[in-house]
């Protein structure tokens, strides 16, 4: 049983029969090098890579190109890849399955799919990046909140500083808050003013 060349294994001999032949096309293309030369020196564009094969076998593990190669006349053969990206226009499929139904007699209306299911790793990728998504739209209605709230509040200190009477009637309002919870304890601050006043009688 032959097992497949994996891309980290070195390619296999090419036999001293080979080496024989890509001998013998080396000395022709020398002897015949004017000749030869056009058959030797190729061209693939910026869009596109050339695989070489060498009596059936990649030469090289990487693409040639772009630009300018080398190949062995009647030993080597290269086959182009296009990277561009094709475009095609499919015609709708319920003309195509009328055109093959038509001659047994059966009518397509309508072609539908159904149970389209996606492969695992494109859900998880799917769903991680709803998550994420989620979770900034969170964060932004987070800031706009804490936004409208500083805003808020600023207006409130505002409006306090234009009456120092708003500010008791506040405090009172708070511990009317917190009496109707039916704690046990509550704080009652003493404004630096008073403290400051006090202090300053001492050092008198």
């Amino acid at each position: 049983m032959l097992a497949p060349c994996l891309p980290d294994d070195k390619p296999p001999s090419l036999g001293c029969f080979g080496w024989f032949i890509i001998f013998i096309a080396i000395i022709i293309t020398i002897g015949l090098f004017p000749v030869t030369m056009f058959m030797c020196i190729k061209i693939v564009k910026e869009y596109e890579r050339a695989v070489i094969f060498r009596l059936g076998r990649i030469v090289d593990k990487k693409p040639k190109g772009p630009g300018i190669f080398f190949v062995l006349p009647c030993t080597d053969t290269f086959r182009k890849v296009d990277l561009r990206t094709v475009t095609f226009d499919i015609p709708a499929q319920e003309t195509a399955l009328d055109e093959a139904t038509s001659v047994w007699g059966i009518k397509v209306e309508r072609v539908e799919i159904k149970d389209v299911k996606l492969p695992i790793q494109l859900q998880r990728a799917m769903a991680a990046e709803a998550e994420a998504a989620r979770e900034a739209r969170a964060k932004v209605i987070a800031a706009e909140g804490e936004m409208n709230a500083s805003r808020a509040l600023k207006e409130a200190s505002l409006v306090i500083s234009e009456s120092p009477s708003a500010l008791q009637l506040r405090y009172l309002q708070t511990l009317s808050a917190i009496a109707a919870e039916r704690n046990s304890t509550i704080i009652f601050p003493v404004p630096i003013d008073i403290i400051q006043h006090f202090t300053s009688k001492k050092n008198e």
